[in-house]
């Protein structure tokens, strides 16, 4: 039997992801990505990381697909696209980011699973690694000629953009590897730079995870007070970035919107302050939440109230829960309260101590 690669097995599996509904799917050796873990590495040492642990966790593990399947041949890369919705109408949303607005990584995730049962089916072993830290896997989807690292150090599909969540199924088959890295596409362009509501894309393909409000919004504690107002209605991720690039308005103006599921792109900001805690886990318990805590998701939406128009607020119709925050026993959740009720020109009833707020207040005193 030769070493070399199955290209009868490469053409099924590819196949086999495709009609399980990948957008794209790509081959690579599974090989360690040293340069990825000298970054990961050098990044962490920096703080730029900013307490994320995913790949940063453990880079020797993450970059190292050998450690998740012992003699590991070849992983098979998906991408699984992350469509427009269609328009929001609640009265009073709180914005949910495209990748997070409907279960899309339970749908890369089966299909993944489809082409994990050719290979099975063949006599090999299979892993699927999907949004863990197991697994880089915009470094795997370069790696299998899937597309380039964008400045905002998203993966890139020709043609196609951004919009797509990654992963991969890991094994031991000889499959036959992408040839050369699909070139950059970016060239002179830097809106996601000169978009970026915080500044967090500090240089290209470099990003500052203690700017970055898609990590903020899932980083536990206090919400840096200087980002807050960037957060505007933001409850969940960010995409700005993306929003801003050319591939990706160019995909979006021929994409057809589609119906999402729970909880689709936007959630009603008085349910988030006021649902008991297990029905918020039922309905978005698939995001990340520090340590399960609905108390972090509670957090972010006092911070995009008190960023909601004075108006809102004007016939005191939110005072009743800012009170109830303001009074209640958790005192990061009390202060958020304080900041919104400041924001919005509603009575404050606690302040953090030894600190002031520095901006005004909106709304009518």
């Amino acid at each position: 039997m030769s070493d070399g690669p199955d290209r009868s097995l490469t053409a099924a599996v590819r196949e086999a992801g495709e009609a399980a509904g990948l957008a794209a799917v790509g081959v690579a050796s599974a090989e360690p990505f040293e340069h990825t873990r000298a970054v990961l590495e050098e990044r962490r040492a920096e703080g730029l990381h900013g307490g994320m642990a995913f790949t940063y966790r453990n880079p020797a593990r993450s970059t190292d697909p050998s450690r998740s399947l012992a003699g590991a041949r070849s992983l098979v890369v998906g991408a699984w696209a992350t469509p427009p919705s269609g328009p929001v109408t609640l009265a009073a949303p709180a914005r949910v980011a495209r990748y997070a607005a409907t279960d899309h990584y339970g749908g890369l995730r089966a299909a993944l699973g489809e082409v994990a049962q050719v290979l099975v089916g063949h006599g090999h072993r299979a892993v699927v690694l999907a949004d863990d830290n197991a697994l880089v896997d915009r470094a795997a989807a370069h790696r299998a000629g899937l597309g380039w690292f964008g400045k905002n150090a998203n993966l890139l599909l020709p043609g196609r953009g951004s919009w797509f969540v990654l992963g991969s199924v890991l094994t031991d088959a000889p499959l036959e590897p992408a040839g050369a890295p699909v070139a950059d596409g970016c060239g002179t362009c830097r809106r996601c730079l000169d978009g970026c509501p915080t500044g967090a894309i500090v240089a290209p393909g470099v990003v500052d995870a203690r700017r970055c409000l898609a990590w903020l919004v899932q980083a536990p504690g206090s919400f840096p007070e200087e980002f807050r107002a960037a957060l505007g209605d933001r409850i969940y991720g960010c995409d700005d970035c993306q929003e801003v690039c050319p591939p990706n308005r160019r995909a979006d103006a021929t994409a057809v919107p589609v119906a999402l599921s729970d909880p689709g792109p936007a959630v009603e900001l008085r349910w988030l302050l006021t649902a008991p805690d297990d029905e918020l886990l039922d309905r978005v318990g698939r995001w990340y939440i520090p340590a399960r805590d609905p108390a972090a998701l509670r957090r972010n939406a006092l911070v995009v109230l008190g960023n909601s128009p004075p108006a809102d607020a004007a016939d005191g119709r939110w005072d009743t829960t800012l009170r109830t925050y303001q009074e209640g026993p958790d005192e990061v959740l009390a202060e958020h309260a304080a900041w919104a009720a400041h924001r919005l020109g509603r009575p404050v009833l606690w302040h953090r101590r030894g600190a002031a707020h520095q901006d005004e207040p909106r709304g009518p005193a």
